[in-house]
């Protein structure tokens, strides 16, 4: 397994801008903000062990029922809570993909495989993946759009590959923390066939949507009720403290300021990546809040030097030396990127 670093590292250098970390470009809502200094103010008191408030407002939103839901300290501690609950023996990945996946697997003895992701096919998943679903495999790990591609895969093909899984019983783990961002995200949305595919979790966070990153929640939608309960019996207690939940529920209400981010998001993308190409970097065919390319060695480098961020993506598996992530963020700051890019 290899050393992962993660984007949002603002710490160990001067930041002006971060286009490392791919958060909502308009920030944390200001009624966010408030009610989780409310929740600091009451943080005297031990937190809803039940996420009650927050799992009840989530049930509105996705659709689900409550008791489908599941509350963690960010979509990573549900990813180890999910892995050490299933204690699965095979899984299949996707390479490059989120090192969480592979960490959280490997700790608890995983033996796993990859669907390698090939640059002369936009690094999108295949046709050809529903043919690695082997009866030995016990879960598998997609996240749509992947990260740190952001290439989307085809509804349809996903259908298939659940369709798989469940006559295989095999665990879908669909991490969908990008959603939010797509052009149009509710023909991707799966809440409709939790039902009928008790082995499928979804995996979604409050991080990238809502700018609240520090913040730390994430939840899971599962129909199987067995499952939920074993990933809270293995994670800690009150893991989602009381500002979170408080944040949480307040987020959910700011369905205009989604829809904003979504709109800057999509026109933004699409200047960022004509610019990129102009200056001979291979782009590829990201769909989130966010853009993978092809550039010259050294760019995190330069860039660093000028008090800007972006994500070196050396360190996934399965990619080397030059290329790169970076979030779309509002125009002025895209247009820094850009002229940092050009010194």
């Amino acid at each position: 397994m290899q050393k992962h670093q993660h984007g949002g590292d603002i710490y160990t250098a001067p930041c002006r801008i971060d286009f490392s970390a791919n958060l909502n470009p308009l920030g944390l809502p200001q009624r966010v903000a408030e009610a989780a200094c409310e929740g600091v103010r009451r943080s005297v008191n031990y937190p809803d062990v039940c996420c009650s408030d927050l799992r009840s407002a989530l049930s509105e939103k996705e659709g689900v029922p409550a008791d489908r839901i599941i509350c963690g300290n960010g979509a990573a501690e549900l990813i180890f809570s999910l892995a050490a609950a299933e204690k699965p023996r095979k899984a299949l990945l996707v390479s490059p993909g989120f090192a969480e996946y592979e960490q959280a697997l490997a700790v608890n003895g995983c033996d796993i495989r990859y669907y390698e992701l090939r640059e002369e096919r936009g690094f999108a998943v295949g046709e050809d993946y529903v043919t690695c679903l082997t009866d030995d495999l016990d879960i598998i790990f997609l996240c749509n759009p992947n990260n740190p591609t952001g290439v989307q895969i085809p509804h349809i093909l996903l259908e298939r590959i659940l369709a798989v899984c469940r006559e295989r019983n095999i665990r879908m783990v669909l991490d969908v923390c990008f959603l939010d961002f797509l052009d149009q995200p509710q023909e991707s949305d799966f809440n409709a066939l939790l039902q009928e595919n008790p082995q499928l979790f979804l995996l979604k966070a409050f991080t990238k949507t809502y700018a609240m990153a520090g913040l730390r929640l994430g939840y899971g939608l599962c129909a199987d009720k067995v499952l939920l309960a074993r990933m809270e019996l293995i994670r800690q207690p009150w893991s989602v403290s009381i500002p979170a939940q408080m944040a949480g529920v307040a987020a959910l209400k700011e369905t205009g300021y989604v829809e904003k981010a979504r709109q800057l998001i999509r026109r933004e993308r699409a200047i960022l990546r004509e610019k990129l190409t102009e200056l001979g970097f291979t782009v590829y065919d990201g769909k989130a809040n966010f853009l993978f390319f092809r550039g010259p060695a050294g760019l995190s480098e330069k860039c660093r030097a000028q008090g800007i961020l972006i994500r070196d993506c050396a360190n996934y598996r399965g990619l080397g030396s030059g290329y790169y992530r970076i979030a779309v963020r509002t125009h002025e700051e895209n247009e820094e990127l850009i002229r940092v890019i050009t010194l």
